[in-house]
């Protein structure tokens, strides 16, 4: 008799399908929601370089080269124009102040110093020929005055015997009246003289310090004109070795021509620094600076800017700080690595510069796992920097490693895996 067969409710192959359903939907899931979908990219971790995230010291400066140049520099230049004759030293002799470099030879500036020359003498004479002739005049009116004292004298003389002879009645009244008239006459000559004689004494006071004058105006002259004509031999202005010399014999230089410098070394160095212009806004008077020399770093602070900017540079000048000594064997034009500085020295988290900056501009850095299986891709924001290091302002902690290497060949990725 037949017999009623159950169907199986679960079969092999409904289990199978359900089970291949269920690890679809799930692969399909873990796609959507828990596949890591940052882009990656595999690297060999020995071509990279890994430095370590640090707080510590931090100060910011810019490096720029200081070249050395005598602290006082006093210029030479040509005051009169002219050939060159003779030259008495060459380019880097230690001079003293007033010892002869150069002698410039100028025909017609001698021959119109002959001329004045001549024509100022000529005047001189002239004026003290007046000068004597005033002199001359002054004793001529003494001796009228003298002259008329002893006419008055007779004159009197005579005037009072008559005048008794008068009384008496042993002349007559015309012959009084012409002697008293001769008298009285005589008086107001004298008078007269005395009055010419002070008028020529204050005229002639004048005058005669106008001459003074006019001789003194013109031995300055004389003495101008020698001095310009001195100017034809180049003189040392002080102690010092001459530098920038480079005259040769028949040359012609025009006034106001630079021929060379004296550079007093006793008075020590100071260095001039090429500053990109970038920096103009925040260079200061005393700004310091430092460098370092045979094992030693010297401090140095700005004493003087040139604010004209040129391929795009301005200059500073840098003086050595207090009582510190200058650094033995420091050579004119010699040229020293200087580090400028924009802050004083403080606490702060900071990164080692690399080749990472050009790729990100310091928006982003790549972070090692403390697995050290790979690296990602991290968010962060530097501040100042200096030759060795950035400040960073958030982003990373102490202790954290990171990759500073150029990133050039990761395209961007999110995570890079190490081999």
């Amino acid at each position: 008799m037949d017999r009623i067969i159950k169907k199986k409710k679960w079969t092999v192959k409904k289990i199978l399908t359900i089970v291949f359903a269920a690890a679809f939907g799930f692969f399909i899931i873990y796609l959507l929601f828990f596949r890591d979908k940052q882009s990656k990219l595999y690297v060999n971790k020995e071509q990279l370089s890994v430095a370590e995230v640090k707080l510590d010291r931090f100060q910011e400066f810019i490096p720029t080269d200081g070249v050395a140049y005598p602290k006082t520099t006093i210029y030479i230049d040509a005051v009169q124009g002219g050939s060159v004759e003779r030259v008495f030293v060459e380019d880097g002799a230690n001079l003293k102040n007033g010892d002869t470099i150069l002698k410039l030879a100028n025909a017609d500036m001698e021959l119109r110093y002959m001329d004045q020359e001549t024509r100022m003498y000529d005047a001189i004479n002239n004026l003290q020929n007046s000068k004597v002739s005033f002199e001359r005049s002054k004793f001529t009116r003494q001796l009228d005055i003298v002259n008329l004292m002893a006419q008055i004298d007779k004159v009197k003389i005579d005037f009072e015997r008559k005048q008794q002879l008068h009384k008496e009645a042993y002349i007559s009244e015309q012959e009084f009246e012409d002697a008293q008239r001769d008298y009285d006459l005589t008086m107001k000559q004298l008078s007269i003289s005395l009055e010419l004689q002070r008028l020529d004494s204050v005229s002639m006071v004048e005058q005669t310090r106008q001459i003074d004058n006019s001789i003194d105006r013109m031995h300055n002259n004389l003495a101008l004109l020698n001095k310009n004509l001195q100017n034809l031999f180049i003189k040392s202005p002080a102690n010092g070795k001459l530098s920038s010399f480079s005259v040769e014999i028949g040359e012609t230089t025009s006034a106001g021509e630079h021929l060379g410098q004296i550079d007093m070394m006793e008075d020590g160095f100071k260095l001039r620094a090429n500053i990109d212009e970038r920096y103009i806004s925040t260079v200061y008077i005393g700004q310091t600076a430092e460098f370092d020399f045979a094992g030693k770093t010297y401090h140095l602070e700005i004493m003087k800017i040139y604010t004209d900017v040129t391929n795009g540079s301005f200059q500073v000048d840098l003086q050595f700080t207090g009582d510190e000594p200058e650094p033995k064997g420091l050579k004119r034009g010699q040229t020293v690595q200087l580090r400028l500085h924009f802050s004083s020295p403080r606490d702060a988290v900071i990164v080692k510069r690399g080749g990472f900056f050009q790729e990100t501009g310091g928006n982003w850095i790549y972070v090692v796992d403390v697995s050290n299986d790979f690296a990602s891709k991290r968010n962060i924001r530097l501040g100042r920097q200096n030759t060795n290091y950035y400040e960073v302002m958030e982003g990373l902690d102490p202790g954290e490693k990171v990759i500073i290497s150029s990133y050039d060949a990761f395209g961007s990725k999110d995570k890079l895996i190490f081999r």
